[in-house]
This record gives structure tokens, sequence and C-alpha cells, in this order.
């Protein structure tokens, strides 16, 4: 087990090693849709890309319905991973909807250093292709 702070500087020092590791500037909340971000996720356990729905209800919904109608282009051209889930539950209790990609079949860790390079080369990789996805059909997503 780590202290909290150990396990606070373990992270840190993930995020700092990603961003040396692979220096880009990734779209994250800067998509121009209220509400739409993507999201890298990595805690003990498992890790994941996201784009995430946050907005209020009604934008959501029609944001995540022109989502729905894309899913066989992204899963198809791009991610064939991906999970579709329009109520999903953060850990704060939040409900938002989101669309993701898990690192599958493997035991992953921020705490474990030998288990970071290949969930950084997980990132990059399905980050890309979430993003150029986006850039593609953007203006369909966003109308």
């Amino acid at each position: 087990m780590f202290s909290k702070e150990e396990s606070r500087k373990l992270r840190e020092n993930f995020w700092t090693s990603f961003g040396k590791s692979f220096p880009r500037k990734w779209l994250l909340y800067n998509t121009k849709i209220k509400g739409l971000s993507f999201k890298f996720y990595f805690d003990t356990k498992r890790a994941l890309v996201a784009l995430d729905l946050e907005d209020d209800l009604e934008n959501r919904i029609n944001c995540w319905e022109r989502l729905v109608a894309l899913q066989g282009i992204l899963q198809n051209d791009y991610l064939p991973n991906t999970i579709y889930e329009e109520i999903y539950i953060l850990d704060n209790g939040k409900e938002i909807s989101r669309i993701y990609v898990p690192l599958l079949d493997q035991k992953v860790s921020i705490h474990d250093k030998g288990t970071w390079r290949e969930v950084m080369e997980f990132f990059n990789s399905n980050m890309q292709l979430f993003e150029a996805f986006f850039m593609e059909y953007k203006d369909v997503i966003k109308s």
C-alpha cells in the first residue's frame, strides 16, 4: 500500500512522464462543443480514453443521438472496441454519457511503473484515433 502522498507523487510522475514521452497538444476540453470533452483515465485497476458528455440533459441527449448515429463509423473505421454508455455514473455520483475505449486484457496500475509504458502507448494511439474521428465528424456532432 502507498500513502496518499506516495500515491499523489506516482500519479504526478506518470502524467509528467506521459507528457514528456508523447509531447502533443490534445483536444481534451477544447472541443468547442459545450459539455463534450475527451479524457484520459488511469487508476490502480484500469486505463481508458473517453469522450464524455456532461452538459444539461437536453443538450446531452441531442449530442448523444448524433454520436449514436455515428457509432458504426467510429467502430468500423477508428476504434472497434468503443463502449457506449448513455448513462454512466462517475465515482463522485455525477451522471454523464460516455463513449470509451478501455485497455483490455491487462493488469495495469498507476502505482506500477512497469505498466506505464504500455498505458502511455495505449493513450497515445487511441486518443489520436478518437480525435481524428472527432475532427472528421465535428460538424455532424455539433449540429
